[in-house]
């Protein structure tokens, strides 16, 4: 072995100076290099292979699907057309000079000379040192809100409209913009932190005909760089060689998409050669302007007056780290916030909380009534202008005239209309927090609070990948609390994406276990390389029946199994890496590869005796029961959404070449020729039913030979297609659909992909909270029923209702049928008094194509309403966001989509809330989530326990920040009525601003994060608990008016029992401010204190702590002698008058609300109060543990 303790993939045998084996010598492959096709055709190199068809197309499909605008015109969920002919618009058209990009290679000067492109310097964060402060404040004054408490400074400020002191009507918006502008510093610190520590890294670059270190931020385009092992690509890259002399490289893309597994990449053989030291290296890449696909590479370069084609395959992107691969040279084409990664770095979209946009109306609500004071207050005082016009001259505390000069002129008095005009902007200034500014920062900290304690949950923390919750949108935790429907993919959602091999068909027999239990080997497959066994990583059970077959070759029957493990063993992308383990003489081949299918496949090849051992670009070998092949890999077409299968040509050792297929069944049976053995076909279709119905992933294989003809035919049109400028994906598929018919079937195989822990009781706890599960994957109709049954989202009880038809008009009549029996089928349980939702709907993407953007939508609609179940399958990316859109664009229910793969990324970004998983298929779903976890049975615990939180919290401390400043208003209100509406204020003006700030601010935030109306276990227990959200019981526009008109009350005592209790007494008014300022601090301070269900010492802390912190307050203001009301609440308090009016205030104005709040919860108790009053008795908990509280039903 090659002296390194990394782990190395097959490829380094066969690297120059290796002391490892040579793994194919024992056979007759050495020949295999001088064989008939290999002198027939000395063109064949391995780059033919580099650009397939499906690296193309299915590729192009997951960018669209990531970047499409789903409510833009040409989007049709239900074509499929439509989806691919946008997604390769890029590939598809010529490269002209208008849309290209020159790069001279290892000409750097000459490359930037005619356009100076993006130099390799990021920079993630927003600001700089001097945009810091415009650019933040503009930003920040896009809220509305700001704007209002802006132009309220402003008008303060002006002489005519002092009401308060300029510097305290500034203080409080300049407090929420500064608390604001110092995150947003400090996050952005961070952003420049980490860009400094990515651009001072080393790369080494092409200087005068030597490498030499340069740091990243001075990388041009242009340059070549190597990389070596291990190392991180500064830039993206076309390769120019590799340290394997086939031009191969393997590169890890998990910084990119978060897929761990190794993905191959080629250098054309026209630059394989060359020795950056030695050789001049020269040429022109001719590619595609930067564009944010990150699958797709369009481009072509002329080297040696020979132009050759660049695809995907040739080029390795920023963040991507070379593996097992000791060095790479490539030339840079895309630099710095030019590459894919940072045109793709935009994080998760933005998203607004439902009860934020019902909170804005109330918002309109309150502003139209701060509007109706503040016109009362202006008419109210024109109208007392106009009764004492002829008293204003000599009238005290207003006099009109200024008799201080000798000539007498008016004081502040501009005319009857301007002063009423006046009054308004005053009223406006005065009243203005009845728009509470402190709620939209209350808002932000506490949804931060509440994100913290979901992201610290236990409960939601996935040991198996050791990660933990997170939370990528924090503005709309309260949404979880609000869901009726959740829209999960299948596979590696409510499967575990771990595929493992469990039964095969070959040749029309089907060996399923049903005679013979599985009979594993104790160490399973292994061989002999050099004293040292190799044995495959994961272990698979194997059919003792098959086993036997599969080690004799002496009958057709054998020869049938023989080409049916070669097929699984060859016609993939596997990876071969060898792992050492603590035994010397053991080592572990560990498969890597993009697909959980390919590597259950190989994986089975192995422990039948087809060991995947090597694999280049131009080969293969494989230890065949211990004997080792070579196999020349002539060719290659990879999966793609189209054909739905790939093929690999293989030329084998005795020079005959065939090529085997892979794919669903589906397309492959259409490819089958059934002539050759119609009784096989039958079989084998027979067989894959039995294994779909009990939820098994079936692939069928197929096989044919191919002349010498008909190869060179192949190449040819492979060659001109993968050559080709324009329309190069398209052209690769129909040499693939070529190639791919006429076959001989050998068999089928079955893969399980078993449910994760805990899958089944998640979907029965959230179909109990009466959420709505659907169902969309892309696998066939059988194992997506099978799943549902072993998933419970189907039951026994379900009326089934399956729509798969092939045109509109089939569609149309279907939909018809099934809505008429859906409406009987509830008419039925109605009158039986029973639950209306037997109903199971499963539908096909065939269907959804002629149903989805046409005029059946609005059936499909209707029909899939009235069913609790919705199965879709073989649905496409965009049929799923299709499918959400259909219940999100006509109904005001909240839905949520939950995935794991690029496939559903649309699904995601579609819903109302999208949840990734971090699963196998990469992180391009969490990076366009909202909220992101490790298994689905987590969604129980975050809707059904932090959702309902949140909301609840959410919805109590909006209304309650209404109640608290519309309170403090009226109480200004009344008290203008009583001044002759002079719009003076009897409290100070520093208690005005520090009313939102100090008195009441921090008690509302801590029980917005820490108040819990029930716990986890009754939460848990009851998931009918969570209707509450979905009825918004905590926040609709009866609490609203309900709140104000206590609040008119409360308003109506705090400011009157003074009134009339000073009545004719000598008390200014500085003293009567206070009493009215700590009577309302206390009041809202008391008023929350009812309402908190869980005391912590927290809550006590803060509750109490701003009561005293308020009486504090107003003792420093008054105990300052150049403030207005010097010493007044030490006058105030020293008689026994003030007490009994505060005690009387508190008592008279809390009474009626305790009187509502104890009719209701005795009289009219809802579901939170029933529950919460068992939760007391902890006996009577443990007694309807397994049985029921009864609950109101459930509203439809």
């Amino acid at each position: 072995m090659a002296a390194s303790n990394r782990p190395h993939p097959g490829p380094s045998f066969q690297s120059p100076g290796s002391a490892g084996p040579d793994l194919s010598s024992p056979t007759s492959s050495k020949k295999s290099d001088n064989s008939q096709i290999a002198n027939l055709h000395p063109q064949q190199r391995p780059d033919t292979l580099q650009n397939s068809s499906s690296q193309l197309s299915i590729s192009s499909n997951s960018w669209r699907a990531n970047s499409v605008s789903f409510g833009s015109k040409g989007v049709r969920y239900g074509s499929r057309g439509g989806a691919e002919s946008e997604g390769f618009s890029m590939s598809r058209r010529e490269i002209n000079d208008e849309d290209a990009r020159l790069v001279y290679v290892n000409d750097p000067l000459k490359t930037n000379e005619r356009f100076e492109f993006a130099g390799n310097s990021i920079r993630t964060g927003k600001y700089s040192v001097f945009t810091f402060l415009p650019r933040n404040l503009f930003e920040q004054f896009h809220r509305v809100a700001y704007m209002y408490f802006l132009v309220i400074a402003i008008l303060n400020q002006l002489p005519q409209l002092a009401v308060f002191g300029r510097g305290a009507s500034i203080l409080p918006l300049a407090s929420v913009l500064l608390v604001t502008a110092v995150k947003d510093a400090y996050e952005d610190w961070r952003r420049h932190r980490s860009d400094r520590i990515e651009n001072n890294r080393m790369s080494s670059v092409l200087v005068n005909d030597r490498f030499q270190h340069k740091k990243w931020k001075d990388i041009q385009v242009g340059e070549v760089i190597k990389i070596l092992a291990t190392e991180t690509m500064p830039c993206d890259i076309v390769l120019l060689s590799t340290s394997d002399p086939t031009g191969v490289a393997y590169v890890q893309t998990i910084n990119l998409d978060g897929e761990s597994n190794l993905k191959t990449r080629y250098a054309k053989r026209e630059t394989l050669s060359r020795v950056p030291e030695k050789d001049m290296i020269s040429g022109l890449i001719n590619c595609e302007k930067p564009n944010r696909n990150i699958y797709g590479f369009q481009a072509n370069m002329e080297i040696d007056g020979k132009r050759v084609s660049l695809g995907p395959s040739n080029i390795v992107l920023r963040g991507c780290v070379l593996k097992n691969t000791d060095w790479a040279v490539g030339v840079a084409v895309y630099a710095g916030r030019e590459t894919k990664a940072m045109l793709n770095n935009s994080g998760a979209p933005s998203k607004r909380s439902r009860l934020e946009t019902h909170m804005n109306r109330e918002i309109i609500l309150l502003s139209s009534f701060l509007v109706v004071l503040c016109t009362i207050v202006s008419v109210c005082a024109g109208v007392w202008l106009r009764r004492h016009r002829d008293e204003l001259d000599i009238m005290p505390f207003y006099r009109r005239k200024d008799y201080s000069e000798q000539e007498v002129d008016n004081y502040k008095y501009y005319g009857w209309g301007m002063e009423i005009f006046f009054s308004f902007l005053m009223s406006v200034i005065v009243f203005q927090i009845m728009i509470p500014i402190s709620l939209y920062i209350s808002m932000e900290l506490v949804r931060v609070g509440q994100a913290y304690f979901m992201i610290r949950d236990d409960k939601m923390f996935d040991a198996a990948s050791n990660t933990r919750f997170q939370c990528r949108a924090l503005n709309i935790n309260e949404d979880l609390g609000q869901i009726k429907y959740v829209f999960s993919d299948k596979t590696g959602t409510l499967t575990e994406n771990k595929m493992e091999f469990q039964f095969a068909s070959v040749s029309g027999v089907d060996y399923s276990g049903e005679k013979t239990e599985y009979f594993g080997e104790q160490g399973g497959y292994s061989i002999q390389v050099e004293g040292q066994v190799w044995r495959p990583k994961m272990k698979v059970q194997v059919d003792r029946e098959l086993l036997q077959l599969s080690q004799t070759r002496n009958d057709m029957k054998s020869k049938e199994i023989y080409d049916f493990f070669l097929a699984l063993a060859a016609c993939n992308t596997i990876v071969p890496i060898v792992v050492n383990t603590s035994d010397p003489t053991e080592k572990l081949i560990d498969y890597q590869g993009e697909s959980p299918d390919e590597q259950a496949l190989v994986y089975a090849a192995a422990a039948y005796g087809f060991m995947l051992i090597e694999r280049t670009s131009g080969h293969i070998v494989i230890d065949i029961q211990g004997e080792r092949q070579r196999f020349n890999v002539l060719g290659m077409h990879e999966f793609d959404s189209d054909r739905k299968r790939m093929s690999v040509i293989l030329g084998y050792p005795d020079s005959t070449v065939k090529v085997f297929v892979k794919g669903a069944d589906t397309t492959m049976f259409k490819v089958i020729d059934k002539s050759l053995n119609l009784d096989v076909v039958k079989a084998t279709e027979t067989h894959l039913h039995s294994y779909s119905s009990i939820g098994l992933r079936t692939l069928v294989v197929g096989m044919r030979g191919l002349s010498i003809p008909e190869f060179d035919q192949w190449q040819s049109s492979y060659e001109i297609a993968s050559t080709a400028l324009m329309g190069r994906a398209g052209l690769l598929r129909k040499v693939a659909i070529n190639l791919e018919n006429n076959l001989s079937l050998l068999g089928a195989s079955a893969i399980e992909d078993r449910l994760q822990k805990g899958v089944p009781e998640a979907i029965e706890s959230l179909r109990t909270a009466n959420i709505k599960v659907w169902v969309l994957t892309g696998d066939k109709q059988e194992t997506a029923i099978s799943i549902g049954y072993s998933s419970k989202l189907l039951t026994s009880k379900m009326t089934q209702i399956i729509i798969n038809n092939n045109s509109k008009t089939s569609c149309k009549k279907s939909l018809e049928d099934a809505l008429i029996m859906s409406r009987k089928l509830i008419n039925v349980t109605r009158a039986s008094d029973d639950d209306a939702s037997y109903v199971a709907l499963i539908i096909d993407g065939t269907s959804l194509v002629y149903i989805l953007d046409t005029e059946l939508e609005e059936q499909l609609f209707e029909l899939a309403s009235k069913c609790a179940v919705v199965l879709c399958c073989r649905v496409a990316p965009l049929q799923k966001a299709g499918i959400v859109a259909l219940i999100k664009n006509r109904t005001d229910d909240m839905t949520l989509a939950i995935g794991d793969g690029a496939n559903d990324v649309s699904m995601i970004q579609m819903a109302d809330v999208g949840v990734g998983l971090s699963g196998q298929e990469g992180r391009q779903a969490v990076m366009a989530s909202d909220f992101a976890m490790g298994q689905f049975r987590f969604l129980v615990p975050l809707l059904l326990v932090h959702g309902h939180w949140n909301y609840q919290r959410m919805g109590y401390m909006i209304l309650y920040n209404f109640y608290r400043n519309a309170l403090f208003v009226l109480v200004l209100f009344w008290y203008v009525l009583f001044t002759g509406f002079t719009l003076t204020t009897a409290i100070t003006e520093w208690s005005s601003v520090l009313y939102s700030v100090i008195y009441t601010a921090i008690p509302t935030i801590v029980i917005g994060i820490l108040d819990k109306d029930l716990s986890r276990r009754s939460l848990m227990t009851f998931p009918q608990l969570y209707g509450a959200g979905q009825r918004q019981e905590s926040y609709n526009a009866k609490l609203f008016w309900l709140t104000m008109a206590d609040t008119l009350w409360q308003s109506i005592v705090a400011f009157f029992i003074p009134l009339f209790a000073y009545w004719k007494s000598d008390i200014d008014s500085s003293s009567i401010g206070d009493l009215w300022t700590l009577a309302v601090v206390f009041m809202v301070n008391i008023h929350l204190a009812m309402d908190v269900i869980r005391w912590t010492w927290i809550s006590h802390a803060s509750i109490w702590g701003s009561i005293i912190a308020t009486c504090i307050c107003v003792i420093v203001i008054d105990a300052v002698p150049v403030l207005p009301g010097y010493w007044a609440i030490f006058n105030l308090a020293s008689s026994g008058l003030f007490w009994v009016c505060l005690l009387g205030i508190l008592v008279a104005a809390m009474i009626p609300r305790f009187i509502v709040k104890m009719f209701m919860q005795h009289c009219k108790p809802c579901d939170i109060q029933i529950a919460r009053e068992a939760e007391k008795f902890s006996n009577r908990i443990e007694s309807t543990r397994n049985g029921e509280i009864e609950m109101y039903p459930p509203q439809r």
